[in-house]
């Protein structure tokens, strides 16, 4: 092995952090100083995908949207091609659960050629909310990222012969997550876009930030593209003028800080088939 690379769509900065907080430290434990960064969170950065082979290590990272991989990167990520490389697909959920987005990533870089040889999930700030898995991942969350990367790197160092990793999750995969109303009646929020209030100052912040390209130059209350409800445009504009109104959107939001925010979710990693299992996983939620 002689290059690490990542790759990582992060359009709030929690899976970037996760991703390249994995690789500084196996450069460092492996003394690899040929260290790749490829970040496809915009548009423009997903008109070519990069190739990989025999002596790289792919990090391959991805929020989680209703319990998988983000849908929209699917296109891009079945033209990886990486015979020969080893991999290591993380995940990043927003305190609810990972479903079968892991074992989705890992069969998408397996189908790329890349034998994966770990994996693991960690939890970020949920994209649609201030206060659940807020400040995620924190300082504990990077400590277990360090252990990690000590295992994955004494795997490494051991020479031994490469097998793919057995990930938690169910093939084939479960149905999206289906947000629901007070009634338990399933909702599509899909097509729900942020507004922009009054306050805004035209300073094009959030067309920068939205990773697909979907808010108008000229007019940053029109959008000419769908929303992933990734909040990239919410949180970092300046003056907080983009905001979500819809009314099954705030319940489902509200619904998720209720359910899960007097949780702490650990990390998981899994470093060999069948270790590091967290008997605190939980249970795929309805």
């Amino acid at each position: 092995m002689n290059r690490i690379c990542t790759m990582f769509f992060s359009p709030t900065g929690h899976t970037r952090k996760t991703v390249m907080g994995l690789a500084k430290k196996l450069s460092v434990l492996l003394k690899i100083d040929d260290v790749e960064h490829r970040d496809f969170t915009l548009p423009a950065e997903r008109v070519r995908v990069p190739k990989y082979g025999e002596g790289d290590l792919l990090i391959l990272g991805v929020p989680v949207i209703a319990g998988r991989v983000p849908n929209v990167l699917l296109p891009f990520l079945r033209e990886l091609q990486g015979s020969g490389a080893l991999g290591v697909p993380v995940v990043v959920y927003g305190n609810r659960n990972f479903d079968d987005a892991l074992v989705e990533l890992q069969d998408l870089m397996e189908d790329a050629g890349i034998t994966t040889i770990s994996g693991g999930a960690f939890v970020g700030e949920h994209s649609f909310s201030y206060s659940l898995g807020k400040n995620r991942p924190d300082e504990s969350d990077m400590d277990i990222l360090d252990k990690w990367a000590e295992s994955l790197a004494d795997r490494i160092r051991n020479g031994e012969p490469f097998l793919t990793v057995e990930l938690p999750g169910v093939r084939p995969y479960r149905p999206y997550y289906v947000p629901r109303d007070r009634d338990g009646n399933s909702v599509d929020i899909r097509k729900v876009k942020p507004k922009t209030s009054d306050a805004c100052i035209n300073c094009k912040l959030c067309v920068k930030a939205c990773p697909m390209g979907a808010i108008d130059y000229h007019n940053v209350r029109n959008y000419h593209n769908i929303c992933i409800k990734c909040n990239a445009c919410v949180k970092k504009c300046p003056v907080d003028a983009k905001y979500f109104d819809d009314a099954d959107y705030i319940y489902h939001k509200e619904e998720l800080e209720a359910m899960y925010g007097d949780l702490h979710r650990s990390p998981v990693f899994f470093v060999e088939s069948g270790t590091n299992f967290s008997p605190q996983q939980p249970e795929y939620t309805k």
